[in-house]
């Protein structure tokens, strides 16, 4: 059996996968947000790992097997998320500073005007936006107290690696997300790392995605189970539904949305609003690269309306909410709770809602976040689109919010194109586990090529006009958000 652990942003899903990579158990678990300040996000990293120890005793149990059954683990994560520990006691130094974080806007403001954002950008495949790990390392070196001299730096996955089997080490997916990794050599760049403050030495060893990193008897089981898969959460879904080929991409719905798209063995052109980064790398053989759009808010908007409005007691009262209104009505909800992401990449937007009555109410609200979640993955689309000069003719679509059915039609009815969604939803488990199966020689890249299935299909109905009068609605929101 192989493990695939994914430590997201609000929580940690396992699962147990059988020869057959069929799911044999499954567990998940939330962790507590911390917003110690208007734009800061933040996690204790203890509890992280705690909550990953719990969630993979509760999936084997439900599998009814223990570690010892193991095969190999694979481990996905939030990417961009920032930690730092002691070298020698592993403790934390301080809360992780979570990729939602917009602490450092000001800083990559600075770089901006220094004249950096070229070679940031040529190296790196990145834009130069406080999502990303490096400039939140700096703060926390700078601001946020931690000695340079005691710290180790990472991101979830280099924790997790960490907490498991004592090394420092990272895979090249998650590298690739920190402003520091020149993707084109494959290695954190001293000239980034000196303009960030960042010392070298502080960083984790970049591996192969699918890659033994280490065995780890922290889970129990009586024996050292090898630690072989590591991708950030948006590569590993990329490579769970099958993806392999240049071209082929999909959509993962989670706390934000991420639209991928495998470009091969070469890194894509720079497209304005979108990123290039390693998708993943197997041992010394493969290289993938994929074109990215980011969304940051979508899923995390739903859990605004239950945690912060209190209007929902949970997720899915939001599709009968959606299906009891004829139309929006006219109102619109741009989710920039911590700006806006691909294509326009605004740090200072904020989060808009237009279009209210005194007709209006909680479905309005309901509604008006699901069909956010659309609009941005339309936006996202069409810089692809445009930036490729071609044409989507499906959308592979994963993570929780493919149950809801209301949300998954409108999708498509935007789109214009059918959205596919895979008998096993939650791919970047699958993908951690499936790259680690190949690494220790469980499955073949032809046999995860063949786990997907398509669960269900929808169709585009509703005509070209309605589409477009909904979209102009909505960029119309957009615009009294930027800024």
């Amino acid at each position: 059996m192989i493990l695939g652990i994914d430590q997201g942003t609000t929580g940690t899903t396992c699962l147990v996968l059988d020869e057959r990579a069929r799911v044999a158990g499954r567990a998940n678990r939330e962790h507590r947000q911390h917003f110690p300040r208007p734009g800061w996000v933040e996690h204790d990293p203890e509890e992280i790992w705690e909550s990953v120890q719990a969630t993979v005793h509760a999936a084997l149990a439900d599998a009814g097997t223990d570690a010892g059954a193991l095969e190999a683990i694979g481990i996905t994560n939030q990417r961009e998320t920032a930690l730092a520990w002691d070298r020698d006691s592993g403790e934390p130094l301080a809360r992780a500073v979570v990729w939602q974080d917009r602490r450092t806007a000001g800083r990559c403001d600075e770089l901006r005007e220094q004249g950096h954002e070229q070679l940031f950008r040529e190296r790196t495949g990145l834009v130069l936006d406080s999502y990303f790990s490096g400039t939140k390392w700096e703060w926390l070196l700078t601001e946020g107290g931690v000695d340079p001299g005691r710290a180790a730096l990472g991101t979830i996955d280099s924790w997790l690696v960490h907490k498991l089997c004592g090394r420092h080490a990272t895979d090249h997916s998650n590298a690739s997300r920190t402003l520091l990794f020149d993707i084109h050599e494959r290695r954190f760049d001293p000239e980034l790392c000196e303009l960030l403050s960042i010392p070298p030495e502080a960083l984790p060893e970049p591996l192969a995605s699918a890659h033994v990193v280490g065995a780890t008897e922290a889970l129990g089981g009586g024996r050292g189970v090898p630690v072989a898969g590591v991708a950030g959460d948006q590569q590993a879904a990329l490579f769970g539904q099958g993806c392999h080929a240049a071209g082929q991409g999909k959509n993962t719905y989670g706390t934000g949305s991420f639209v991928l798209q495998n470009t091969g063995p070469e890194p894509p052109p720079l497209a304005h609003g979108l990123l290039s980064t390693l998708a993943w790398t197997i041992g010394e053989e493969r290289t993938d690269y994929a074109v990215e759009a980011s969304i940051f808010v979508t899923g995390a908007a739903v859990q605004w309306l239950r945690d912060g409005l209190g209007i929902i007691a949970e997720a899915a009262e939001t599709e009968g909410l959606a299906r009891s209104l004829d139309t929006n009505d006219g109102v619109y909800f741009v989710p920039a709770l911590t700006g806006l992401a691909s294509p326009h990449w605004d740090p200072y937007a904020r989060g808009t809602l237009v279009g209210l009555t005194r007709g209006s109410h909680r479905a309005h609200l309901a509604r008006a976040a699901l069909e956010a979640i659309a609009y941005q993955t339309v936006d996202a689309v069409r810089a692809m689109e445009e930036a490729s000069g071609e044409g989507l003719e499906e959308l592979r679509a994963d993570g929780a919010a493919v149950e809801n059915g209301w949300l998954m039609q409108f999708q498509a009815d935007v789109l214009g194109v059918p959205v596919m969604v895979p008998e096993i939803v939650e791919t970047t488990a699958l993908g951690a586990g499936a790259l680690a199966g190949v690494a220790v020689g469980t499955w073949t890249e032809e046999d995860v090529r063949g786990l997907w299935r398509e669960a269900a299909r929808y169709e585009p109905s509703m005509s070209a006009d309605e589409r477009e009068s909904l979209l102009a609605g909505w960029h119309a929101a957009l615009e009294r958000a930027w800024g």
